[in-house]
């Protein structure tokens, strides 16, 4: 759960990472409240591991600083610093059972034997692992493996618990199962946690809030709804969940032109005659009651079906686009109802309020 306004937990400042003339981090400023769960969101080679690598001090950052807890920690070594990690890999010794891998970070803090042996079984408990704390990590499973990457890592009861694309190795059913019980693991532990992820699925449905990425800069931060629902920039955009892009120009105030079609929407300030990119979600274009309102209506005629098991994912062509195609999703029960097929046409319905406009790339 995410804090309140003034319980900044993780305050970084203007920081920048160097790798000779590359710039992996280009002046990052973000903050991230106690107890929050937050995931760095973007492409390979857009920073998010370079900006967990600095917060971990792993690689430190050439310029800008790192607080944690009010406490500068811009230039102390890994050990001085308050968190626990989980890497891709998992990273456990191969020679050591589960019982002693996680015992391994307690008995460097010189924690009396009994205390030990109460938070391990503790641990192995609380990652239903209380049953195979003899095994080598080699008879474990991927998701057994992970579990225990995670106990290590909360053994010490760190302040910050990091991430480091800790499902990507798994398959799709134990990667889904293992979400949920990380975020539940992190809610009941209370802990500020951030992990880093390219899976958009794995940032929705995890994160209090997510900072999408790319080329060493923040390109926007906000929560899951707000990251999907009002995307900042044509990036997040289709980065994000599926998007048409078309190409218009604002028509007038309040109305923007796609073809020979005229759509209603938020212009904000820009002015008559600019070119823009003009996007809507799949989802977002309506058939169900397309009749109630002429309002940003337009005839369209299916050009190709994709069964997709929930819903069909529609091709529409219009003569008012000319040449641009739109793509629906449409519900398999609107499907059926509207027995739509190839070559059916039909209105449907662009709401103003789920239009975005973005400055027309090049």
């Amino acid at each position: 759960m995410a804090g309140t306004a003034d319980d900044t937990f993780l305050q970084i400042r203007d920081l920048t990472k160097k790798f000779g003339s590359f710039t992996a981090l280009d002046s990052i400023s973000l903050d991230i409240k106690e107890r929050e769960f937050v995931c760095f969101l973007g492409p390979s080679g857009c920073g998010k591991t370079t900006l967990l690598r600095a917060i971990a001090g792993l690689d430190i950052q050439t310029s800008g600083t790192i607080r944690q807890a009010g406490k500068d920690i811009s230039n102390l070594p890994p050990e001085e610093r308050d968190f626990g990690i989980v890497f891709q890999s998992y990273a456990l010794f191969p020679n050591l059972t589960v019982n002693k891998n996680i015992r391994y970070g307690l008995e460097n803090q010189k924690i009396s034997a009994d205390k030990i042996k109460a938070r391990v079984a503790e641990l192995l408990k609380l990652v239903d692992l209380h049953d195979q704390d003899d095994k080598y990590p080699a008879q474990l499973s991927g998701g057994q493996q992970q579990r225990v990457a995670l106990a290590r890592a909360i053994a010490t009861s760190p302040g910050l618990l990091l991430l480091d694309e800790p499902l990507s190795a798994l398959d799709a059913k134990v990667r889904v199962h293992l979400r949920g019980e990380i975020k539940s693991l992190q809610r009941r532990l209370g802990v500020t946690t951030i992990m880093v992820t390219h899976d958009q699925e794995e940032a929705l449905t995890m994160a209090d809030r997510i900072v999408v990425m790319d080329h060493g800069s923040i390109e926007q931060v906000g929560t899951p709804k707000e990251i999907y629902g009002k995307p900042a920039t044509s990036f997040v955009a289709d980065f994000i969940g599926t998007m048409n892009f078309v190409d218009g120009k604002v028509k007038a105030r309040g109305a923007v032109k796609v073809g020979k079609a005229v759509f209603n929407c938020d212009t904000g300030t820009m002015k008559a005659g600019t070119p823009i990119t003009v996007a809507i979600r799949p989802e977002d274009i309506n058939a169900q009651d397309a009749r109630k309102s002429d309002d940003n209506l337009i005839d369209v005629k299916v050009l190709d079906m994709e069964f997709l098991g929930s819903f069909d994912r529609v091709e529409l062509g219009s003569t008012v686009l000319g040449d641009t195609k739109l793509r629906a999703d449409f519900s398999i029960n609107l499907v059926r109802r509207k027995n739509l097929s190839v070559g059916s046409e039909l209105p449907v319905r662009l709401p103003g309020d789920l239009i975005r406009l973005y400055p027309r790339a090049g």
